[in-house]
């Protein structure tokens, strides 16, 4: 106790409490947490509202550690080193991961990992510009979010996991949302129109907003 007597901030002391008891695997009650951080429940609380709240504290902080991906300028190469990291931040932290993808309720995105799928979305955004992808960014992000959680709770179960099968659906899901990689092969009608519209979306120009409204209807239907 004398390590989180050393803590000044009671915040922080409940955070740290609360992630090593997610860590080892053990259930985290206001009672056990408060004790493990000395502290009185009224003090969980003031600073999160409930047990819950401190939960989704700790979890918030872990993940995104691994969240913030700069671009580089290359999009397939932030797409491959983001999955990668997010399969790696499972495996490290298999009871965070279970909270965070193992709770869904119907109908109620997750508040917490809301940031990796925007930031996957802002890859596929940036890879449709270039004029890689072969569907709309939106629906690139959910299918490769997906197989990205996929693949990465199947790995947390396995003994000894095996990252070369990471790999092997990593490149199937890319696939299947991006344009060959061949220089023989032409843009078809739907991969223009995607490029065109996250052009329009990034440098909307002197377009009115029903000008745009009307071009992104357009360039929808073409794109599907």
């Amino acid at each position: 106790m004398s390590y989180y007597s050393d803590m000044q901030n009671a915040r922080d002391r409940l955070l740290l409490a609360a992630a090593e008891m997610l860590e080892d695997g053990g259930t985290v009650s206001t009672r056990a947490v408060c004790e493990r951080a000395g502290v009185q429940a009224p003090t969980l609380y003031h600073h999160f509202g409930s047990k819950q709240g401190l939960i989704d504290a700790v979890l918030n902080h872990g993940f995104t550690q691994y969240v913030a991906v700069e671009s580089s300028g290359d999009p397939l190469g932030d797409l491959r080193v983001g999955w990668d990291r997010h399969v790696r931040f499972g495996l490290e932290h298999p009871s965070f991961y279970g909270l965070l993808y193992g709770r869904a309720e119907p109908g109620k995105p997750c508040a917490v990992t809301a940031p990796a799928h925007a930031a996957l979305r802002d890859r596929l955004t940036e890879a449709a510009r270039n004029g890689l992808l072969n569907v709309p960014a939106d629906d690139a992000a959910e299918q490769v979010l997906a197989a990205n959680v996929g693949v990465t709770l199947t790995l947390i179960a396995q003994p000894e996991p095996d990252l070369g099968l990471s790999a092997r659906v990593r490149e199937a899901a890319l696939a299947g949302v991006l344009r060959s990689h061949d220089a023989e092969t032409p843009a078809t009608r739907a991969s223009a129109a995607l490029t065109l519209r996250a052009l329009v979306d990034e440098d909307p120009a002197d377009l009115t907003p029903g000008e745009r409204a009307l071009l992104g209807e357009l360039l929808d239907r073409l794109a599907r």
